[in-house]
């Protein structure tokens, strides 16, 4: 060794402490520049949110007080057509809204030519013009009634100044809405309001503790004010009230002023950061010893995600932004019947520098959906997939169809999720993909189970009425054989005896017989619409229809067992402008499955009439079909009967399916009912018929989301029952 190799040996210590040096010293730079950073950020943020506050409130107010006082456009309306102290109506009604609103102070009635012709003042205060007449101060409310005339609408006037004792005075505004009689202009109603009792109706104690919220001019001059504490001028924001024929400006002005140097706030996280930072450089020796750790157990992680993703029957499947499929899982492989190797290709890259690669057409996407997907494809693909990955909900999903290797489509489901890796970006979509084939196999069968339920419900309908048939029929073709009889001896006789007369007593035979063979006709086609009439799609019609449409059948059963039907149904609704229909149309409204509802009143309809046959005198059978509007959203009908009602043991079980008390039964019936009823969203029960006597079957059908039910709880309670 030479002496000029001597000093060559400190060199890596001196590197090495000047590598800890500069770390050191860059680690205090960092934390003098973070602490830096928090306390002005932190002031700032405390500003911002101050300012934001005061934002808040007063939008907040301005919403509240143009609700409030458009609210009482409304109730200053609805006033004029019940009180009116110049045409002999009371006025408790006027009375009593100045008692319940302590900012409405002055109720005035004015003629056409703006004359006072009668007034009500609060009864909290005394009179207001106590010191000024009215008349000095009523210009403002005669330009607001002006505008109201031209524009036939409510109008709002300035704000005014009105004294009071002892220097104290009100900045009112008025109302005043047009009244007209007959359609001619009757006068005006004016309604004076406090805009400090506004302020204070309008607002919370939430509003109120920390800001103080007020009325001013253009040029800042305040009108009215609320609130604890008095505005600082730091934090004032202003908004606009915009009313029918003027505006108001609010101020909220915060109470607290700028914040200080360094809040409590800031500080926490000053000392949290630094306590963090040493504390770290602790952690980073530990950190270096367990990283063999963590990278072990990484591993293991990884094998068991993956013996994971193998395991599972949900398919898995990966993509990156351009499309290309990047991970598949065995589940979803054999769901499509193509390997991994076949749907993991690479994209191509086009033609052209700069140009994006195109992904390839996966193998399971139909031929005939390839332009579909493609285009949906590119559509997602577009800007930056992650944040709409983020704004959807990766729950719903959406349905899809693709196609097995051996060209079986099939529907599948797909949740879709962003990938993103370590860094934060965004990489990809990570599908689970559902087989829905065995699914919608079991939907169909179930439909179609349910399809024949019913049909098997609407043919064994069919067999009961052919009994009735054959009795019904009877009339008309006992009839129809007579005239025909007597129509063949007319002619006989009248070759015989030349009788001038035949010929019209052989008209009348004729006309009778097709008289009866239309009514055969008739009942023959009322039992033809109920079995061939099948509606899938809910419809909305009047209630009345449903009855009306079920009627000729039940009058069947009924005239053969001496019953009697009387409907008992709500008066028709008022006409809408602008609606054609006739007033039997506009009836009480329900949207249902028409032939299914029409089924279950058949149904009860008969059950009725056979309670009745067996220990109801024949005098007493009375069936009533009933319709009322219960609720805004529901109608009930209901089928009463005179009979001797339903013991209980038989009412415990009597929607349960296979459960019947006839011997010709399948008992189906009620069940059936019940579950058309429940499919419609409504309720199926039974009760004592009125007084107690016989049984009441009501069911409940949605009303339509368009019909008035303005009137319903003004309507009778009890109906004039219709009998037939």
């Amino acid at each position: 060794m030479t002496t000029t190799d001597l000093p060559t040996l400190p060199g890596p210590a001196r590197q090495s402490r000047l590598r800890r040096a500069l770390l050191w010293g860059a680690l205090v730079a960092l934390l003098g520049v973070a602490q830096t950073l928090l306390v002005a950020l932190t002031l700032k943020y405390e500003s911002t949110r101050a300012q934001d506050e005061a934002d808040s409130v007063a939008a907040e107010a301005a919403a509240e007080v143009r609700r409030d006082l458009l609210g009482m456009v409304q109730t200053l309306q609805a006033l004029s057509w019940t009180d009116s102290p110049e045409a002999g109506r009371s006025t408790a009604t006027t009375e009593a809204l100045l008692r319940g609103r302590r900012d409405l102070k002055r109720v005035e009635w004015r003629a056409p030519s703006m004359n006072v012709t009668g007034a009500i003042d609060t009864p909290y205060l005394p009179s207001m013009f106590s010191l000024l007449p009215r008349q000095n101060l009523s210009i403002d409310a005669e330009l607001a009634c002006n505008a109201a005339r031209r524009t036939a609408a409510p109008s709002f006037s300035r704000s005014y100044f009105v004294p009071r004792q002892g220097g104290q005075g009100l900045e009112i505004i008025d109302l005043c809405v047009p009244l007209q009689r007959d359609g001619r202009e009757a006068g005006f109603l004016v309604g004076s309001f406090s805009l400090a009792d506004i302020l204070e109706a309008a607002l919370t104690a939430r509003h109120l503790r920390r800001h103080e919220v007020s009325f001013v001019e253009g040029d800042g001059t305040r009108l009215a004010r609320a609130g604890v504490p008095r505005g600082s001028g730091v934090y004032v924001a202003e908004r606009v009230v915009d009313l029918p024929g003027a505006t108001l400006q609010l101020r909220a002005d915060s109470g607290s002023g700028r914040p200080s140097l360094i809040p409590n706030l800031a500080t926490a996280l000053v000392m949290g950061l630094s306590i963090a930072l040493f504390g770290l450089l602790l952690l980073l020796a530990r950190d270096v010893r367990r990283r063999a750790q963590a990278e072990a157990a990484l591993a293991e992680a990884l094998a068991f995600r993956k013996a994971m993703e193998d395991s599972l029957s949900t398919g898995l499947r990966a993509r990156d932004l351009a499309g290309a499929i990047t991970y598949v899982n065995p589940a979803f492989c054999t769901m499509v019947g193509f390997s991994a190797d076949e749907l993991l290709t690479p994209p191509t890259a086009q033609p052209g520098a700069g140009a994006p690669p195109t992904p390839p057409v996966p193998p399971y996407w139909p031929p005939e959906y390839v332009d579909v997907y493609i285009s949906r494809q590119r559509e997602r693909l577009l800007g930056d997939g992650r944040q709409r990955g983020e704004s959807r909900d990766a729950r719903e999903g959406h349905e899809t169809v693709f196609m097995r290797k051996d060209g079986e489509r099939f529907p599948v489901m797909i949740y879709e999720a962003p990938l993103v890796d370590g860094d934060g970006r965004h990489t990809g979509w990570m599908s689970a993909v559902l087989d829905l084939s065995a699914q919608r196999r079991v939907e169909e069968f179930s439909r179609q189970q349910q399809d024949r339920l019913q049909a098997t419900a609407r043919l064994a309908t069919v067999g009961e009425m052919a009994s009735l048939l054959s009795h019904e029929l009877n009339q008309p073709l006992a009839a129809i054989a007579s005239y025909a009889s007597g129509s063949l001896n007319l002619l006989a006789d009248a070759e015989m005896a030349r009788d001038a007369g035949t010929p019209a007593m052989l008209q009348g035979a004729l006309e009778r017989i097709a008289e009866q063979a239309e009514r055969a006709g008739r009942v023959i086609k009322s039992v033809h619409d109920f079995v061939r009439r099948r509606e899938q799609l809910h419809e909305t019609l009047p209630a009345e229809r449903l009855i009306d449409a079920v009627l000729p059948l039940a009058r069947m059963q009924a005239r053969k067992s001496g019953t009697r039907i009387e409907l008992d149904l709500p008066p028709a609704l008022p006409a809408i402008a602008g609606e054609t229909l006739p007033p039997t149309a506009r009836g009480t409204r329900v949207r249902c499955d028409r032939t299914m509802v029409e089924q279950v009143l058949l149904n009860l309809a008969r059950n009725g009439i056979q309670a009745m046959e067996a220990g109801t005198p024949e005098a007493e059978r009375v069936l009533t079909l009933r319709v009322r509007q219960t609720h805004p959203r529901w109608v009930t009908l209901s089928v009463i009967d005179t009979g001797p009602g339903i013991p209980a043991d038989v009412a415990a079980r009597l929607f349960t399916p296979f459960f019947t008390t006839k011997p010709e039964g399948m008992g189906l019936g009620l069940s059936l009912c019940r579950t058309v009823i429940e499919q419609h969203g409504g309720a199926l029960d039974h009760g004592p018929g009125p007084g107690g006597r016989g049984t009441e079957f009501r069911f409940t059908l949605p009303a339509p989301a368009t019909v008035e039910t303005a009137g319903v709880d003004d309507a009778p309670a009890l109906a004039q029952p219709a009998r037939t």
